[in-house]
């Protein structure tokens, strides 16, 4: 009999001390996943007239902007789509990419800034003999 009152004793003061105890600071943590959704293209051209001179076009399709970076300077450019194929623009400037023919124009001015044109694809020529 006094092993179980002294068992029911201990027990009061155990449950006692834990449920006056004050619960410890809990610190809210929220995980956010940042996912990458755009769809964004990375191109690097060389001018046509002058060999030297690369552009690096990232166009991001998600947001329709393009940014250009030539000779030290970058452009944030606008697509429009009121003009043909990929056009996009700014108060300054227009890019455009007709057909494989990359363009930037200074539109005050009515000025080509830098021009390229793809190489056409080479076909494979079949060579027959007969015999």
């Amino acid at each position: 009999m006094k092993h179980l009152l002294l068992l029911t004793v201990l027990g009061l003061i155990a449950l006692t001390v834990t449920a006056c105890r004050q619960p410890g600071k809990v610190k809210a943590f929220t995980a956010e996943n940042s996912v990458n959704t755009d769809n964004i293209v990375k191109n690097v051209y060389t001018d046509d007239e002058f060999g030297e001179d690369n552009m690096e076009v990232t166009i991001n399709h998600s947001k329709n902007t393009a940014t250009i970076h030539l000779e030290g300077q970058t452009y944030q450019l606008k697509k429009s789509s009121d003009l043909p194929n990929y056009t996009a623009e700014n108060d300054e400037y227009r890019y455009t990419d007709i057909n494989g023919e990359i363009t930037l124009l200074r539109k005050d001015f009515d000025m080509v800034v830098f021009h390229h044109e793809r190489e056409p694809e080479r076909q494979k020529s079949s060579h027959f003999t007969s015999q």
